[in-house]
């Protein structure tokens, strides 16, 4: 199986690597924008060789897209326009407007729109990790409109890299995301932006960064081109979900401010029963 990667970075970087060592991929492909990037997932062995895009599309049996959510869609359909068999899958964080406008596509099922619930705050090739997404849960959304043979293809590649594989249409996943990634990336970069502004001392938070502190807003690290892309997609999910969270916040403040640290303390007991889901 020749397997091309479009962006090789730490999805496509990570992804790279097990495929390779896990035997799916006989060869690995890579395809980058930059000379920079493509030199380095060479010299970091990610890939075997790098080409253009038309000529990686020529050779490969399936073709991976990590590139950012902003492209996807002008890449998808550049991929699309040129496949006879091949099999196309996606990386993006956002399936709406992407599945949204390949819809009508002769080659619609060739294409897999997949997430896979992974990553880090770092980027680029030197970011790339082999068991990045051990354990990690893979969403694919509106599987009845690819290919039987593409799809069983993707499943299987998302099996060798011991992904949890659960099934949505894109408009639930868009929403799901909106809740469970999209509003802790915006929670942390906010902290961060908070902290930085009141407390001047970087030593002092330094001293002071506990626990806590740095697991939270660890996501304030990632890439803030690529995340500004992805609330750009995901705009009207995200919007509400803030609508609701800023809600909660306030309550949460008028309570502290009324003494009322008794429905403090069961506001936190309710919220406690996340345990029941994340254990």
């Amino acid at each position: 199986m020749k397997v091309a990667v479009f962006g090789i970075g730490l999805i496509g970087g990570s992804l790279a690597i097990d495929l390779k060592k896990r035997g799916f991929a006989s060869e690995i492909i890579g395809v980058s924008r930059t000379e920079k990037s493509a030199n380095k997932a060479l010299e970091l062995g990610l890939v075997d060789k790098i080409l253009s895009k038309e000529a990686a599309i020529a050779v490969a049996d399936i073709i991976i897209l990590c590139v950012p959510v902003n492209i996807l869609v002008e890449e998808l359909l550049f991929v699309l326009d040129r496949v006879d068999n091949q099999i196309i899958v996606d990386m993006g964080s956002t399936k709406m407007n992407i599945i949204s406008a390949i819809h009508h596509h002769p080659k619609r099922g060739r294409f897999v729109a997949a997430h896979p619930m992974a990553g880090t705050e770092n980027s680029g090739p030197e970011a790339a990790f082999s068991g990045l997404f051990d354990g990690k849960t893979c969403i694919i959304c509106d599987k009845e409109d690819s290919d039987k043979d593409a799809f069983k293809a993707v499943k299987t590649l998302f099996e060798t890299l011991n992904m949890n594989i659960k099934y949505m249409d894109a408009k639930a996943h868009d929403m799901h995301a909106a809740y469970v990634s999209h509003i802790s990336h915006i929670s942390s970069f906010v902290l961060a932006s908070t902290v930085l502004e009141k407390e001047k001392d970087e030593e002092a938070i330094l001293e002071m960064a506990a626990g806590g502190f740095e697991s939270t807003v660890r996501l304030a690290k990632s890439s803030p081109e690529m995340w500004s892309q992805i609330f750009e997609q995901n705009k009207d999910n995200i919007l509400e979900v803030l609508d609701t969270y800023i809600e909660k916040m306030y309550h949460f403040r008028n309570l502290i401010n009324k003494n009322k640290f008794v429905e403090v303390a069961d506001f936190m007991k309710k919220a406690n029963e996340i345990k029941k889901i994340l254990k």
